[in-house]
């Protein structure tokens, strides 16, 4: 007759139990979309910010790109958003470069940008990042650093929504939303 008492309340133990441990190791949406990693940075107009704490907007759209090559597509998201006429949306160029270990070669590397990157308002959207790329793509819950990325981040550096390549139309929608709606972030 125990046999038979215990036998449901340790199903019923059990079920919890593995509902419990399901519940705290399912995947939270924080996990699941990322998040900007905490850095110190100098936009390029040489003006220090502190990341993501320090973005103009509570919601920022932030471009990323791993190499030289995905300038073009940055671009695709600047003309097909129209960031530069629309100044409803706070947005920044983060290039994330691997970092080389010295402030002489950081400094020679900021140097080339600031040839490419003559306009002060460009040099106030630019935010180089010297970090490991791969720990930095891996917190943001991107795919890899094989096309830029384009985020929507909060000042708690949650990302928001997200898109990768070359700029495409309903993606743009989607992020202008996101942006623009207002939430508790």
């Amino acid at each position: 007759m125990r046999k038979t008492i215990w036998t449901p309340t340790l199903a019923w133990i059990a079920a919890a139990l593995s509902a419990l441990v399901l519940a705290v190791a399912a995947p939270s949406e924080l996990s699941v979309m990322g998040r900007l990693p905490s850095l110190k940075a100098k936009r390029l107009d040489q003006q220090p910010i502190s990341l993501p704490s320090g973005l103009a907007a509570n919601r920022t759209l932030a471009l990323i790109a791993f190499h030289s090559s995905q300038r073009g597509e940055i671009d695709s998201w600047i003309e097909g958003m129209h960031l530069n006429q629309d100044r409803a949306i706070a947005w920044i160029r983060m290039p994330v470069l691997e970092d080389p270990g010295s402030a002489r070669t950081r400094g020679e590397i900021e140097n080339r940008l600031l040839e490419r990157h003559i306009s002060n308002g460009e040099r106030a959207r630019l935010v180089p990042v010297f970090t490991d790329r791969e720990a930095f793509t891996r917190a943001a819950g991107l795919s890899g650093t094989e096309h830029a990325s384009v985020l929507v981040v909060n000042r708690h550096g949650t990302v928001l929504a997200r898109a990768e390549g070359q700029f495409d139309e309903e993606k743009g929608r989607a992020l202008r939303e996101t942006l623009l709606a207002r939430g508790n972030d």
